[in-house]
């Protein structure tokens, strides 16, 4: 299961805000919202995120394996 927890910890240690990322950066809210419930974005999404937040694709994502 992939979790963005590390998303919105690496958005306070940059001082990003949500609103930015929208209105300056142009990602679009709709992302934020799938985000938010953990729902799938693409890859071309994920580096969009990591140019934007000058981070690696850990600090955007966290994969946790489910158990069977």
């Amino acid at each position: 299961m992939i979790f963005y927890k590390p998303f919105y910890e690496t958005l306070a240690k940059k001082n990003v805000t949500e609103y930015a990322l929208i209105f300056k950066y142009g990602i679009p809210a709709n992302t934020l919202h799938r985000m938010k419930h953990g729902e799938a974005i693409t890859t071309k999404t994920l580096d969009e995120l990591c140019f934007v937040l000058d981070c690696e694709v850990e600090e955007i994502l966290k994969h946790i394996k489910d158990d069977e």
